[in-house]
């Protein structure tokens, strides 16, 4: 079949990728408290939290206008820069520091504030929570789009995030606490102050995405619906391209 080039796909790409490594890189480096409760569990979470959600719109965004298969392209390709950030940062980590550096910065600074990154807690955590959650928000969003037969995208978006977000977090904040990059004491803190704020962030930008996604759909002249789609993982070609 002929395959389409799209104008946009490329860049929504490379902002999803930036996203997915920042968000790991300020995960690693700090976790933030606003001072607040829920029935008395503080509200603190890792910095990531605020960037993260960005790439479920992102996300959403792909899965809704190009579909299931181009998205699933995407989730792999911030799968494999995510190893390869990590992977760089520990090169840096084992390389010999300058005098100077060492008594301005130092190697302890280095390794407290990118530890995450560079002994993979961080990595592995997010690896596994990205990717059991980046391919279950598309799928539900995919199969929502035909069931609602493209109307309601709110539907999809809320709907699809609370499901992604779900596995996303409890995986990712169990195997960072696993390896020790949290404590054991804020596992509850942490997942509810993630899941809840990742959701959060979906909701109020709502309104973006129903922008994004129109503005896309009539500039790409694509609508994409996955019927017959293979939603296996790990089949990364795109061999049914058509709408």
């Amino acid at each position: 079949m002929e395959q389409k080039t799209f104008k946009y796909y490329d860049m929504i790409m490379a902002l999803f990728v930036t996203v997915l490594i920042m968000s790991n890189i300020l995960s690693s480096a700090k976790i933030v408290d606003w001072g607040i409760s829920l029935f008395g569990i503080p509200l603190a979470f890792d910095a990531g939290t605020i960037l993260f959600p960005v790439s479920y719109i992102f996300g959403d965004i792909l899965t809704e206008v190009y579909g299931y298969q181009r998205s699933r392209r995407v989730i792999w390709m911030g799968f494999a820069c995510l190893i390869l950030s990590s992977l760089l940062l520990h090169v840096v980590k084992i390389m010999p520091g300058e005098a100077l550096w060492e008594k301005t910065a130092g190697q302890a600074a280095y390794n407290a504030i990118l530890s995450g990154m560079t002994s993979g807690g961080i990595v592995l955590a997010s690896l596994l929570g990205y990717w059991l959650g980046e391919f279950s928000n598309s799928y539900v969003l995919a199969k929502m789009k035909i069931l609602t037969r493209g109307r309601w995208l709110w539907t999809r978006t809320v709907g699809s995030t609370l499901v992604g977000e779900g596995i996303d977090t409890l995986v990712f904040v169990a195997v960072a606490v696993l390896f020790g990059v949290f404590p054991a004491a804020l596992f509850i803190t942490l997942a509810l102050t993630n899941y809840l704020f990742k959701v959060g962030v979906e909701v109020l930008m709502t309104p973006v995405t129903y922008a994004a996604v129109g503005a896309l759909k009539r500039v790409e002249h694509e609508d994409y619906y996955d019927r017959g789609t293979n939603f296996n993982p790990f089949r990364i070609s795109t061999t049914r391209l058509g709408s």
